[in-house]
Formats: structure tokens, sequence, C-alpha cells
């Protein structure tokens, strides 16, 4: 229950910063993005302030491996086919 109440208020507090921008929701494809991507990057300053606080170094590694995948997702790719399974194989 207490995690719905914290979106709740936090859809509030959005609310408010967009009747402040005069923007209306649902919100223009652009700043609709916009915004959902700063969401994104927003959510990785949590893991880098623990590991700066934690004093372990931040590297490109590190960000490509913990941060990246949550930022862009699976980025589309080669599919891996597993040994004897038909997928591709084209039918008649």
């Amino acid at each position: 229950m207490k995690l719905y109440l914290l979106s709740l208020g936090v859809g509030l507090l959005v609310g408010i910063i967009y009747a402040l921008l005069n923007v209306r929701s649902p919100a223009p494809p652009v700043v609709a993005l916009i915004g959902l991507l700063g969401i994104l990057i927003g959510e990785q300053i949590v893991p880098i302030a623990k590991r700066l606080m934690s004093g372990q170094p931040i590297t490109i590694s590190w960000l490509k491996s913990d941060c990246g995948p949550h930022i862009f997702g699976a980025l589309p790719g080669k599919a891996e086919v597993k040994p004897g399974c038909d997928k591709g194989a084209p039918t008649s």
C-alpha cells in the first residue's frame, strides 16, 4: 500500500510541475519522451551515489553493465538460435 501512496504522491508532484510549465497531460510526445528519459537517467543517480559513497570507482565498464541496460533496455541484436531448434528454417 505504501508503494501505491508514494506513486500517487509522485504523480501529483509531476502534475503540479506540468501545470507550472503549462504542459497539459497527455503531454506532447516529445515532451513525454524527454520526461521519461529524465526519469530513467535520474534513477541511475542513486546507484552512482551509493558506489561513490562506498569508495568504489565509477568506470565505463560499470556504467555499461549496470546503468546502460536499465536506460536502454535490451537492444536489438542477432537472435541466438539454440541447437536442434528449427527457428528460422524455411517452411513449406
